[in-house]
Parts: C-alpha cells; structure tokens; sequence
C-alpha cells in the first residue's frame, strides 16, 4: 500500500504534461482524450481549454463526471471529478498561451474557445515510491526473486 495525500496528487498533476480526460456520453460511449492542464490548483483542481463545438463538449454537457488519466513510468494517477464551464474572460486572460493559440485561431475571443474547471473529487494512484528509476529496479528485482514488486495503490479523498 502506497500513501497518498492531497500534495501528492496536485504534485503528479502538475508535473505532467498532458492527461487523458474521458467523459461518457448519454449513451454510455466513453471518449478519451488527451488535454493540456492550463492550471493545477493546490485543491488538486484542473482548468483546460477546450473546443465548445466537439464531442467532448458535447458529452460534459450531458454528464459532468469525468476522470482524468496520468500515466508514466512506475506512476499511475486516476481523478475522478466534476466538470463546470466558466466564462470568465479574466480567467482565459489569465490563463492564455502560445500553445493555446494554436488551437484556437481567433486567439482569447475565439467563438469556440471554452474553459473548463474540473473540480477534483477523489484520486487513485498505483506505483512505487522512488519513481521511475526505483519501479525498474523493482521490476528486476522481482523478475530474479520470483517475488512481487513493492509498490502498491491508494486512494484519497480531495
């Protein structure tokens, strides 16, 4: 069994790059979809911009229960969350860069640019403490010991 606190979880959602945020639609169909997190707050919170003309739109106006998915080498994290749309033009202000700007060709007032709050709920993770370098000494370890790894899952409430 792995500890996991609220840090723990803000810190592994910060350091990723991008997740998956999946959504399911009303008739039960999953979407997947990589994201880029504009900002992780220290509640473990998420905004993102995202498409208001899309499926995934779409299917978060329909069912605002998402989990979004990290995973790296050794590292697991899964978030269950709820999802609002927020129109705030300081917020986008705030929150607008270079890459943004590649998806949304009429810049911070593009007619289809949207912000989205995921609100974090609950998070699960898996892995072995150490990161990367310790699962793969794990790994060989168990793999000459005949042994499971160490490592293990957790949940925590957010």
């Amino acid at each position: 069994m792995t500890d996991i606190t609220q840090k723990d979880v803000t810190a592994a959602l910060k350091k990723a790059p991008w997740v998956m945020l999946t959504t399911a639609r009303s008739d039960g169909k999953l979407l997947a979809h990589p994201m880029v997190p504009q900002q992780v707050t220290d509640d473990s919170d998420l905004w993102f911009f995202l498409s208001l003309t899309g499926d995934q739109a779409e299917a978060l106006r329909q069912g605002p229960h998402v989990n979004i998915s990290v995973a790296e080498a050794g590292t697991w994290l899964s978030v269950s969350g709820t999802v609002a749309f927020v129109q705030d033009q300081a917020k986008i202000d705030e929150l607008w860069n270079d890459r943004a700007a590649e998806w949304f060709e009429g810049g911070r007032t593009d007619s289809s640019l949207g912000l989205l709050k995921v609100a974090s709920n609950s998070a699960q993770f898996w892995g072995t403490p150490g990161g990367k370098v310790r699962s793969i000494a794990e790994l060989v370890k168990s793999r000459v010991s005949g042994d499971k790894p160490s490592g293990g899952s957790d949940t925590v409430p957010l």
